[in-house]
């Protein structure tokens, strides 16, 4: 795994063998941030980043010096892992949050441009997370929340739906804040 641009393109990160959590390709890495750097000025985003895992997105956003990242992962030798990373990158501006993502985004105050969550695919209640996420207020006005998903998801219905784009098997499905009676706080 690999930091595709910004001014740590190239560092390589290994995560250690038997470590659990899948990565964000660096195939499907590349066209994400091909997207957003013609849509945002990086370096003037605050990023919160659901389900870090090995925080090679988090590290993408801090590489291209997105002003904050908070990166929430439960798992502790995986937030343990992205922290000791961060550190060795430099990248005093990525914060870790251990907790669980369920658990945190109702508890947010923050508010953030870009919202990114890579849940594992075969977690129960991923389909809730747009509801969840743009329900809870956290969206900046002119903001994305972007849920990496597989194939098997189409959230072209939704009233917030912005686009999707394909990567290989991984699927980006893009949503802008709604007025917020057509999001349900339930996720239902």
């Amino acid at each position: 795994m690999r930091i595709i641009g910004g001014r740590l393109k190239g560092k390589v990160l290994a995560p250690p063998s038997g470590y659990k959590a899948r990565p964000t390709t660096d195939f499907a890495r590349e066209g994400l941030f091909n997207i957003l750097d013609n849509e945002f000025e990086l370096g003037n985003v605050s990023v919160l980043d659901l389900f870090g895992g090995t925080g090679a997105v988090s590290f993408e956003f801090a590489s291209r010096g997105a002003k904050e990242v908070y990166c929430v992962e439960m798992a502790p030798e995986n937030a343990s892992f992205i922290r000791t990373q961060a550190r060795r990158l430099g990248l005093a501006g990525v914060t870790v949050v251990r907790h669980n993502v369920f658990d945190f985004i109702p508890i947010c105050r923050k508010q953030f441009d870009i919202v990114f969550a890579d849940p594992p695919y075969a977690m129960a209640g991923l389909d809730t997370l747009p509801d969840k996420v743009l329900g809870a207020g956290i969206l900046t006005h002119e903001s994305y929340f972007i849920l990496e998903h597989p194939a098997e998801y189409s959230f072209s219905g939704h009233p917030c739906f912005v686009k999707e784009r394909k990567y290989g098997n991984v699927h980006f499905s893009f949503f802008a804040p709604c007025n917020a009676s057509e999001v349900r706080m339930d996720g239902q």
